[in-house]
């Protein structure tokens, strides 16, 4: 565990602030929600939660189910990071931070479909990666009017077909279901 030479003091309430250097090196904001638990050598650990991470080995089930019958690269992600991934490339997918205008592309609340020809996209979700991508699908995740992520459909050929869109529609219901 790295220390960062900050200390705080608990009030008579209980509460620690969390200082704003690792609030936003860890992109956390006020209102988000962290998950609290300790460990064998007594420590408290502060982590940001994330409800499609508590479901990651069946995103990671389904993806690949999905993969297998689309041939695509197939993605879930909480709002800053990819959670899983399965396809072409899935190793480099992992733990990949996504961009803050990510955030805010998904409170659009609608799904997006895109093509080589439309690199923004792609630029939004993350400079190192989805280079071979050559259209693709992104669709938010919502549950009880909370959006908890999305659902990436990659493509390295030129077109996403009808059915491939259904396939994402029901696989985003799923996932929807399973945070309600």
């Amino acid at each position: 565990m790295k220390a960062t030479g900050i200390v705080r003091r608990i009030d008579d309430l209980g509460r620690i602030v969390v200082p704003k250097e690792i609030r936003k090196t860890l992109k956390i904001r006020e209102g988000d929600p962290l998950e609290i638990f300790t460990n064998n050598e007594g420590e408290i650990i502060l982590k940001k939660y994330s409800p499609l991470g508590n479901i990651e080995e069946y995103a990671k089930e389904y993806t690949e189910a999905i993969n297998k019958v689309t041939g695509f690269t197939v993605l879930v992600t909480d709002k800053d990071r990819i959670i899983c991934a399965s396809g072409l490339g899935k190793k480099d997918f992992r733990d990949i931070s996504l961009k803050k205008e990510f955030e805010i592309l998904l409170e659009g609340r609608k799904s997006i479909t895109f093509s080589n020809d439309e690199k923004t996209y792609l630029n939004i979700l993350s400079d190192e990666i989805f280079k071979e991508a050559k259209c693709g699908v992104i669709s938010p995740i919502i549950s009880e009017g909370d959006i908890f992520g999305s659902l990436i459909m990659l493509s390295n050929q030129n077109k996403i077909s009808d059915s491939d869109l259904k396939i994402i529609q029901i696989a985003v219901k799923f996932f929807e279901k399973q945070l309600s």
